[in-house]
């Protein structure tokens, strides 16, 4: 399952994705992280040292190797050059899997060990001040775009991305990607305006949207969002002595991790897991489609030179049962 944890700045969804990984690689799952901020705090969250987490590859800086990876043998796409953040796949195009090894991994993803599990870690790579004035983030975000398109997940298999703050993955059809976003709300007026944004754009999308409560304190906490997000309400967690020694640096065995919090984890697991028989892989097919040929239009085919609705293949579906392609 693709999931996506997204919310305003500062509301708690770095800590809460980084959670939720340890909760699903401490069960024996396989995990793709994946780190699309434009404040890079996964891996940090994760237990990595600041300078070793800075070191991590970035996926933006490694796009022509996706492309020319993913493109395979498409007789569609003329070139990897030709190929932009929505580019769909099609006959003869690659297909990632969380479980297989692959050159993408192989250049973009580092295992961070976690208590008895390791997860494999992917970040965009942070907005630097080279940056600044001759590129948007979108720029990096693509990269997570392009991977997503082309990733099959399984029963059993998550991917777990950690967005960008707001309502900013709306300026792409990224919002679309996933099986399950959770948004992360703090109890407060400002807490859950992102979540009303998040609901108003992705009505028309068929969007699985739920809300995680954070940092609540009580039950007035608790009443106060209800009334605001309503049954998407699913968990809250309140104060965590955990987290707060894992922000020093110090996290104790998962394993330690308050049982309430704990439950709120399994809560989450327990809706993605459900949204599993919810998949449906030709409206998925079909979003995708849409989004690249909005993006062609506005901006690709003049980008590239060239007419990037052809690089649709009308009789592509991509479905769990994908065949592999060498």
């Amino acid at each position: 399952m693709k999931i996506a944890f997204v919310g305003k700045g500062g509301s708690g969804k770095t800590t809460l994705s980084s959670l939720f990984i340890r909760h699903l690689a401490a069960t024996g799952a396989p995990v793709l992280a994946v780190d699309a901020d434009i404040n890079q705090h996964l891996g940090p969250a994760l237990g990595l040292d600041e300078a070793v987490a800075a070191e991590l590859p970035a996926m933006g800086a490694r796009l022509p190797l996706i492309k020319d990876y993913l493109r395979g043998s498409n007789p569609r796409i003329s070139s990897a050059d030709t190929m932009i953040k929505t580019t769909p796949p099609g006959e003869g195009s690659r297909i990632l899997r969380v479980r297989e090894d692959n050159p993408v991994y192989d250049a973009c993803a580092r295992p961070v060990e976690l208590d008895d599990a390791a997860v494999r870690l992917m970040v965009t790579g942070p907005f630097t001040e080279a940056d600044l004035g001759v590129a948007c983030y979108h720029s990096k975000t693509g990269a997570v775009e392009l991977l997503l398109n082309h990733l099959v997940d399984g029963r059993d298999e998550y991917a777990v991305v950690d967005m960008t703050a707001g309502s900013d993955s709306f300026a792409s059809g990224m919002f679309t990607r996933f099986d399950m976003t959770f948004l992360v709300a703090e109890p407060t007026r400002k807490g859950v305006s992102v979540y009303r944004q998040y609901r108003e754009y992705a009505r028309d999308f068929g969007i699985d949207l739920k809300v995680v409560g954070n940092k609540v304190q009580g039950q007035d906490d608790i009443d106060f969002l209800r009334e605001q997000v309503g049954d998407d309400l699913l968990v809250t967690v309140g104060h965590s002595d955990w987290v707060r020694a894992m922000e020093k640096g110090r996290p104790p065995r998962f394993e330690l991790l308050e049982d309430d919090n704990r439950r709120s984890l399994q809560a989450l697991q327990d809706a993605v897991d459900t949204a599993y028989e919810r998949r449906d892989w030709d409206r998925y097919t079909r979003q995708m489609v849409h989004f690249h040929l909005k993006n062609a239009q506005s901006w690709g085919n003049e980008r590239t030179g060239a007419d990037l609705a052809a690089q649709v293949d009308p009789d592509f579906v991509l479905r769990e049962s994908q065949p592999q392609r060498a």
